[in-house]
């Protein structure tokens, strides 16, 4: 499937202007018809699931106790 630079920089929750700047710099590969830029939305299919998982281990890093020291002395 096809989208266009409005498509997907809301696909991928970027302002337009970004996206365009990616598609000069050839960091996403678009095609011209013409008239306007066309991607091919499965390129980013790896990037949103690197993502994910990301985001989760950030969550369980952030969410996970901090360990008892066992060599706390108290000085009382």
């Amino acid at each position: 499937m096809y989208l266009t630079i409005k498509e997907t920089a809301d696909f991928l929750s970027y302002p337009e202007s970004y996206v365009e700047s990616l598609i000069q710099q050839k960091r996403i590969r678009a095609i011209y018809d013409g008239e306007q830029f066309l991607i091919n939305k499965e390129q980013f299919t790896t990037h949103l699931k690197q993502t994910e998982k990301y985001k989760e281990l950030v969550e369980e890093f952030i969410n996970e106790p901090i360990p008892e020291d066992l060599d706390v002395r108290d000085e009382d």
